[in-house]
């Protein structure tokens, strides 16, 4: 019996790729398909898949063509499964030839002409075109800019800003609208990254205009606010999501899985640490009359991991500040100190204040460490009493994590159910938090 392996994501599957198995079957008697797992697809670039792995592989076997599937899951598995199975036959198609000639010592490789004119991503493409407006004054929004261009289907259509001269010279070169509701005109959605004190108004008005919202966590900065915000969403059955990059930043995923599955046993702390020195956010004035301070730029991406883990049913929370002299609410340093039944975490952000930005993860069996700076981190340590036991684990960062966030927003809207990785629960965690700093329920230094 001839044994014929291929592998493919086989995503939103099309005659192409039936038509690839059909003839990869008639190289052999025996045909394995191995259907690549959504992490191991992130990892070599392939974002944009809108179907899960079960979706995938129950696509396939309805073809009826694959006598056995398999999962590829890491790289090298190629070689591990034409052994395990005695594979005779490894084809794939004729877009990778030359890629797979390493194969030839261990079995025979066979390029296969693909279809031409069919493609998943030109079907993804034609399926959903969203047209994004983005909103706010920071060169920040350049990034998502150039994520956005990984993924298909999104147009960037222009920019409002409330000044210009904040914007880099790439975003100057998009259409800039002097009035928010005209950007709203020819958009499908938008991306706010603006100072927080201004999201409630932009998400509201947008909203109102029957647009989807990504914006900056927190959504608003009070509570009564965030409730009107994400109802007015249900209502009109749009996408409201927070943003928080280093969410979707598979090596930030992978941490969580593993804390979650007890590689250190029980969590007791979380120590959560983010600083800069830019004064880029401290501009003021009379035109420009805001204040980007240290909650704002560092609060929501410090509490990420701190209620991922520990949990939102805290028993008590301590905010201590240093305010910077002749400002309104601009904190140079913020430490928020978290007591927990079976746990303590804290956080600490500042602009004016310089510290190693790092994340500790205590257990009871070990703890986990990951460098600064931890929210765009490619690597962390499980660390044990006996250091022989200690592993290091490495993973690709992808634009910091933004292109699978915009991904997971346009998968939320297109099927009609939430993809985020920052949920409700959390989110209105996160406003709480920011409600009682605007609130001045903190204490001076």
């Amino acid at each position: 019996m001839i044994k014929v392996i291929t592998y493919g994501t086989y995503d939103l599957l099309h005659y192409g790729h039936i038509r690839l198995l059909e003839r990869a079957k008639a190289l052999g008697d025996y045909l394995i398909v191995g259907v690549t797992a959504d992490g191991f697809d992130m990892a070599r670039g392939k974002i944009n898949v809108q179907q899960s792995l079960m979706e995938r592989i129950e696509a396939v076997k309805a073809t009826g063509l694959a006598d056995e599937i398999v999962v590829e899951e890491y790289e090298g598995q190629k070689i591990d499964d034409i052994k395990r199975y005695d594979v005779d036959v490894f084809t794939v198609g004729s877009d990778w030839k030359g890629h797979f000639d390493y194969l030839n010592e261990f079995c025979r490789v066979v390029y296969i002409d693909r279809t031409e004119g069919v493609s998943s991503s030109e079907i993804r493409t034609e399926e959903c075109t969203l047209n994004f407006g983005l909103v706010g004054e920071l060169p920040a929004l350049d990034k998502f800019r150039q994520e956005s261009t990984y993924v298909n289907g999104v147009i960037i259509r222009g920019v409002y800003s409330l000044d210009n001269r904040l914007l880099s010279k790439e975003l100057k070169a998009l259409p800039t609208f002097d009035k928010y509701e005209e950007l709203l005109e020819i958009c499908d959605a938008v991306y706010i990254y603006s100072s927080s004190c201004f999201h409630y108004e932009q998400i509201k008005l947008a909203l109102l205009r029957g647009k989807h919202v990504l914006c900056e966590s927190p959504l608003a900065l009070d509570i009564t606010q965030w409730q009107e915000l994400k109802r007015l969403a249900r209502e009109r059955k749009l996408v409201l999501m927070d943003s928080i990059k280093t969410a979707y930043s598979t090596a930030y995923c992978r941490l969580m899985l593993m804390v979650k599955s007890g590689a250190i046993g029980d969590v007791v702390s979380v120590d959560s640490i983010c600083t800069s020195m830019s004064n880029l956010r401290m501009s003021k004035s009379e035109n420009f009359p805001y204040i980007w301070n240290s909650i704002s730029e560092w609060g929501a991406t410090a509490l990420l991991p701190i209620f991922h883990l520990m949990g939102i049913d805290y028993l008590e929370k301590t905010i201590t500040t240093r305010i910077q002299p002749n400002t309104d609410d601009f904190d140079l340093f913020t430490k928020i100190s978290f007591i927990y039944p079976k746990g303590v975490a804290s956080m600490k952000i500042g602009q004016g204040v310089k510290s190693e930005g790092e994340l500790i993860i205590s257990g009871t069996e070990g703890y986990i460490y990951v460098p600064a700076p931890w929210w765009k981190t490619d690597y962390f340590e499980i660390r044990y009493e006996n250091p022989s036991f200690n592993k290091r684990y490495f993973y690709q960062l992808e634009g910091e994590g933004i292109r699978y966030e915009i991904v997971s927003f346009v998968k939320s809207i297109l099927r009609g159910k939430a993809y985020d990785y920052v949920d409700d629960q959390i989110s209105e965690a996160i406003v709480r938090v920011f409600q009682d700093f605007t609130n001045h329920k903190y204490k001076l230094i």
